[in-house]
């Protein structure tokens, strides 16, 4: 079986999540029911060798094969991520670079955040018709970009009809050649950068701004968000605060279906852990940003 004949699938993470990506491993091949092998090419931002193992452990090697990238591999020479003033981490922008890591001859690859578990088979997203368009995606519970809390804060500006769809960027199901032929990844950096002073919610900001109407909207269930009840979800995404802390506030059921994943991986004895570490994160990710913008200013 070729590669043409294989799931692709990329995700990014730091050491912090490494524990989330083992539960999306794991829930992703419990539920998958057809023959075709996945290839799972996972970019490291600074996984320390012993969690990159227990990922490694987490896997059925029968049904996966990872594919590990560092950081410094994925991103190409002379492109600079853009720093902002939020705290979610450099490795958010990884995404944007997706299309680059999977073989040339690749037609399809799906991404997905690690702060997600798999609850339907996963060659129903991968054989989805996105009836050519460049990649698909759920539309946000922002909905539209004049959404006030979320959304495009400068989408008058940019001369944007006010109920312009509005995309998560958790999930993509991307057609890799139209994207790598487009150039959008540096459409978008140049985009966050032009607009850097509206940019809310990272590179979700500038894919929403450059790809306007050029995605296929996907069923909602691909993407439902932790904090809904919805009836029999394809996929949980927990936007929030993250399972894996004692102050886990969204639905509960779904805490649930992400421990019983997490119980299939070496990280089976995990319990919530204090808010601390989750704030201690928040916190070192704005310091880190505002040193390089210190240090790039000199």
């Amino acid at each position: 079986m070729s590669l043409q004949d294989n799931i692709s699938i990329v995700a990014a993470t730091d050491n912090h999540y490494a524990i989330l990506l083992a539960a999306l491993i794991k829930s992703i091949e419990v539920n998958h029911k057809t023959s075709e092998k996945i290839d799972f090419y996972i970019i490291d931002d600074g996984v320390s060798s012993t969690n990159r193992k227990k990922i490694e452990e987490s896997s059925n090697k029968s049904v996966t094969t990872l594919h590990w990238f560092k950081t410094n591999e994925v991103i190409p020479k002379g492109i600079n991520i853009p720093i902002d003033k939020s705290a979610f981490p450099i490795t958010t922008y990884l995404r944007l670079f997706a299309p680059y890591i999977i073989p040339k001859e690749t037609k399809r690859v799906i991404y997905l955040d690690v702060d997600m578990i798999v609850l339907e088979d996963i060659s129903k997203l991968w054989h989805t018709d996105i009836q050519g368009h460049l990649f698909g995606a759920v539309r946000d519970i922002a909905e539209t970009v004049d959404s006030t809390w979320s959304g495009i804060p400068n989408y008058k500006q940019l001369g944007l009809d006010p109920k312009t769809r509005y995309f998560n960027a958790g999930l993509l199901v991307i057609d890799p050649i139209k994207w790598r032929e487009a150039d959008v990844s540096n459409k978008v950096i140049e985009n966050l950068i032009i607009n850097k002073e509206y940019v809310n919610l990272a590179d979700q900001y500038g894919l929403n701004v450059t790809l306007v109407n050029q995605w296929f909207e996907l069923d909602r269930r691909w993407n439902c968000f932790a904090r809904l009840d919805m009836k029999d979800p394809y996929l949980i995404h927990f936007l929030d605060i993250k399972p894996i802390f004692k102050s886990y506030n969204c639905n509960v059921a779904y805490k649930d279906e992400f421990y019983k994943y997490l119980r299939l991986t070496p990280w089976k004895n995990h319990t919530p852990v204090s808010d601390f570490k989750r704030l201690f994160r928040k916190a070192t990710n704005k310091l880190k940003k505002r040193m390089k913008l210190f240090f790039k200013a000199k």
